[in-house]
């Protein structure tokens, strides 16, 4: 027969439990070793990029779904909305199982990058760009199947475009120069490296009328690697800045283009009093001290800036400029 506990023996044990729990949730006093903080580490996606590198990368891509989404409006005559969607690090097997088949993949080399990568246009996107190519409207395109000679034709223009988009982008890190190698349908023939090998790919949604789809690029982790030091939060900033000032020096050189300025060539000088200038007619001749072979003073808009030597050019009067007018210090 089991014992029934009394009150007295329950509060004991109830005492007993409370003053257990105090005792292990009372901190622990300096002469414990702390225990050491455990990362969770998935060997089956390593992430073999950092997170300021798929930054940097997110940043180009960025800036190429703004240049690709321009260009892709212009040539279809309608507005295509580009936005990327994320940057991500997996293995190749994975890549390849997303893509739907048949698809329409180009495989393509970047150098300096080394090996080959992977650009693919969903189905249902690219039958909608080559409908509108041919003067098709807002009809929502759901083909499944490969694409003729023809189609083949009209898409490689818009790759070309959206090539020239990608090299511009990724200009401003490191210039790439971008060939394209092969086009596939079936997924299973995108062979560019092993299965297991990571992967960093960007995906871009893209939007034109009511047709949705992704365009994604397959960067190799082994293409990327030669160049990951460069892809850095503060190289891409400074690269920003740099071309934002090379685009301000092309801006401001086009438009001195257009500004018309007096020139003045002054082939030689001499002083004559005024009773001598009263009396000169057609056809007198008046003495200098220049030679004819001495350098002459171009004056732009009034002051003068270089030294040139006289002469023609065809049937017209030129002068070459021979070295930058000398600026005399006011000292």
């Amino acid at each position: 027969m089991p014992k029934i506990l009394s009150q007295e023996e329950i509060d004991a044990l109830l005492t007993t439990v409370t003053t257990a729990q105090s005792d292990a949730d009372a901190p622990s006093t300096p002469h414990e070793p702390k225990r050491s903080s455990i990362i969770a580490y998935d060997f089956k996606h390593p992430n073999r990029v950092s997170k300021d590198q798929v930054r940097t990368l997110e940043n180009m891509h960025d800036s190429f779904a703004g240049h690709v989404s321009s260009t892709l409006s212009a040539m279809l005559r309608t507005m295509v909305d580009v936005d990327l969607v994320s940057v991500d690090q997996i293995n190749y097997s994975e890549y390849v199982m997303s893509l739907v088949s048949p698809s329409c993949s180009y495989i393509f080399s970047a150098e300096p990058l080394e090996g080959m990568c992977v650009i693919d246009f969903n189905p249902t996107l690219t039958f909608s760009f080559i409908d509108r190519m041919f003067g098709g409207g807002e009809k929502l395109m759901e083909i499944e199947r490969e694409l003729t000679g023809i189609e083949k034709t009209v898409m490689a223009r818009i790759v070309r475009k959206v090539y020239g988009d990608l090299e511009e982008s990724w200009s401003n890190m490191v210039p790439i120069k971008i060939e394209q190698k092969a086009f596939e349908t079936n997924p299973q023939f995108v062979q560019i490296i092993p299965a297991g090998e990571t992967v960093i790919v960007v995906s871009l949604q893209m939007k034109m009328f009511k047709t949705t789809g992704l365009m994604t690029i397959c960067y190799p982790y082994v293409s990327l690697e030669p160049v990951l030091p460069q892809l850095s939060a503060q190289n891409w900033i400074d690269a920003t800045k740099k071309k934002n000032l090379q685009d301000g020096h092309e801006s401001s050189r086009e438009n001195l283009m257009d500004i018309e300025v007096d020139l003045n060539l002054s082939l030689a000088q001499t002083c004559l009093k005024m009773r001598e200038f009263m009396k000169l007619k057609v056809g007198d001749i008046v003495a200098t001290e220049t030679r004819i072979d001495s350098a002459a003073e171009l004056a732009v808009a009034g002051k003068k800036k270089f030294i040139c030597q006289p002469g023609l050019f065809g049937k017209r009067r030129a002068g070459q400029i021979l070295k930058l007018y000398p600026i005399i210090s006011k000292e």
